[in-house]
C-alpha cells in the first residue's frame, strides 16, 4: 500500500483508466464524478466514493483532476463544495486537464491562499496509452513539488517531463495538440488528393510511412483508426475544438498570429457543424471524403 492518499475527480475516457492504474499500484484512492455509474465502476475496483470535490479533497493528500473543460475544472476547484474549500497546507492539486497556462496560473494563485501547491500536468497518448500506464506527461510547477509527486506520475505515465514553472506544462500540451490535430487534417487532405489522382490509399500509406512525409497521424492513426472506420470513442472532435479555441485565445493574448493554426481550427469546427463532434478527431477525414465522393478503407 502506498502511503499517500490520492483523490481523483473526473472519470471519463482518460480519468477512468488512469484511476484504475493508481488503484493497481496500491494507492488509497478517493473518486468523484457527476455520473454515478462511473463512480460505481471505480468503487467496484476498490476505490472509495467521494460525495463531492470537497469531500475528496478532505480525504486526500494529492488531488488529481481530468475534466473536459476549463469551466468544469474551475467549478470543481473553486465552486460550492469545491476542492479548495478543504484546501490545507501540504495538499497538492495535479491538473491533468488541457487548459490555458493563464488558467493554470490563476488556479495556482487561488490555491496558494490555502497553502495548496499546484502542478499543471497535462497528458498525451489517449485512452489506449492511459490504460497501459504509458502516457507522456508534461509538468509545470515548483520542482520540489514535482519530485514529491513523481512516484504517482510514474504509475500512469512512461515519459514524464518537468518543463518549467506553473503553466509550462499547459504550454507544451497546447503546442503538441496544435501539431497533432494539424498533422491529422493535412494527412487526410493529402491522402485524398493521392487517391483522386489514381493511387490507392494503402499504397500511399506504405510508401509515405517510409518517407519524409511520415507522421504519427499517418503511421498509426490512418491504418488503425481511419482505414478501419473506428471513429467511436477516442479524442472527440468536440474536445479538439475546445483545445483549438484555447490555443487561439492564447495566441491573441500573446499578440501572435496563427496562420495555419487558424485554418486547422476552422476545419475541425466545420466537422463539428457536420454533426461529427462526438466522433474521434480522425473523423475529420469525412470532410475530405465527402468532397471527393470516396471512403478510405484498407
Amino acid at each position: 500500500m502506498q502511503d499517500e492518499s490520492i483523490g481523483f475527480i473526473g472519470l471519463g475516457n482518460m480519468g477512468q483508466p488512469i484511476s484504475s492504474n493508481l488503484l493497481r499500484a496500491g494507492y488509497r484512492l478517493v473518486v468523484y464524478d457527476i455520473l454515478e455509474e462511473r463512480v460505481e465502476e471505480m468503487v467496484s475496483q476498490g476505490a472509495i466514493r467521494g460525495t463531492s470535490p470537497r469531500d475528496v479533497a478532505s480525504k486526500s493528500d494529492v488531488v488529481m483532476t481530468s475534466l473536459p473543460t476549463p469551466e468544469a475544472l474551475e467549478s470543481v476547484l473553486a465552486g460550492r463544495d469545491g476542492v479548495l474549500e478543504a484546501g490545507r497546507e501540504g495538499m497538492v492539486i495535479v491538473l491533468l486537464d488541457t487548459i490555458s497556462p493563464i488558467t493554470a496560473r490563476r488556479i495556482a494563485r487561488m490555491a496558494s491562499l490555502k497553502g495548496v501547491e499546484v502542478l499543471d500536468a497535462p497528458v498525451s497518448g489517449g485512452p489506449y496509452l492511459a490504460r497501459e500506464g504509458a502516457l507522456t506527461i508534461m509538468v509545470g510547477g515548483d520542482r520540489k513539488v514535482f519530485e514529491r509527486c513523481r512516484h504517482v506520475l510514474e504509475k500512469i505515465g512512461k515519459n514524464i517531463f518537468y518543463v518549467g514553472g506553473i503553466g509550462s506544462g499547459s504550454v507544451v500540451k497546447l503546442v503538441n495538440n496544435l501539431l497533432s490535430l494539424g498533422n491529422v487534417a493535412l494527412m487526410c487532405e493529402a491522402l485524398i488528393l493521392g487517391v483522386i489522382a489514381g493511387v490507392d490509399a494503402k499504397t500511399i500509406y506504405e510508401v509515405v510511412s517510409k518517407s519524409t512525409g511520415r507522421s504519427f497521424a499517418l503511421e498509426y492513426k490512418l491504418p488503425n483508426i481511419i482505414a478501419k472506420r473506428r471513429f467511436e470513442g477516442g479524442f472527440a472532435i468536440d474536445l479538439a475544438c475546445k483545445d483549438l479555441g484555447i490555443i487561439s485565445s492564447l495566441s491573441r493574448e500573446l499578440d501572435y498570429p496563427l496562420f495555419m493554426g487558424s485554418v486547422v481550427e476552422q476545419i475541425y469546427r466545420l466537422a463539428k457543424m457536420l454533426n461529427l463532434g462526438r466522433e474521434d478527431h480522425t473523423a475529420v477525414v469525412k470532410i475530405f471524403e465527402g468532397l471527393a465522393g470516396l471512403s478510405i478503407n484498407f
